[in-house]
């Protein structure tokens, strides 16, 4: 009869170990990881335009991105710009460029509610209104930018990026044998992002 109340209390502690509830997970906010996932940002960008030649002014127009995190410092980033039109008058021509890029994006804190990021994208850019051919050319760079957090959703955001593509010459003269010459556009953006 011992020998089986001792086997019985033997047994009874394991299962009274494993039967022990799991705590509750910290919040998201408290693990730091990012309580949203998703980011939505629009705002007013500016680009350089290299590829017209004779060009004196750069373009103004719209830029907006949508990012998926994955964790706290890293994301992915869907870009789309479009810039219709000079700040001034007397660019040559009626130049008209969009971008529509994509690529990584890595996060890091510096103090607070600022943040910094660093990003390198790859797609397409289209310059029109110039008769180039092609018109639209492969096109990627590097950037980053500095956030500041207004709320947990709202987010003020800067940036910039060097963004490199290749064009041919203006009229795509014969004499230059259609030879496609690499530009470097610099473009900067402001504006507001929202998580959710």
């Amino acid at each position: 009869m011992k020998r089986k109340l001792l086997l019985c209390v033997l047994a009874l502690i394991p299962a009274a170990l494993l039967a022990q509830v799991a705590p509750d997970r910290p919040p998201r906010a408290d693990r730091g990881e990012p309580a949203f996932k998703n980011q939505v940002f629009a705002g007013f960008g500016y680009t350089s335009l290299n590829q017209v030649n004779q060009s004196r002014y750069g373009l103004i127009g719209a830029n907006v991105e949508y990012s998926r995190n994955f964790g706290r410092f890293f994301a992915l980033t869907a870009d789309g710009a479009y810039f219709p039109g000079s700040y001034a008058c007397c660019n040559p021509g009626d130049p008209r460029v969009w971008m529509l890029l994509a690529g990584p994006e890595l996060h890091a804190s510096i103090y607070g509610k600022v943040n910094l990021y660093f990003r390198g994208l790859i797609g397409g850019e289209h310059t029109g209104g110039e008769n180039m051919t092609p018109d639209v050319s492969f096109a990627g760079g590097p950037g980053g930018g500095l956030e500041y957090e207004m709320s947990p959703r709202w987010v003020l955001r800067m940036g910039g990026d060097y963004i490199l593509s290749s064009f041919s010459q203006t009229n795509n003269s014969p004499q230059l044998g259609y030879s496609p010459h690499r530009r470097g556009n610099a473009r900067a953006t402001i504006g507001v992002a929202y998580r959710f």
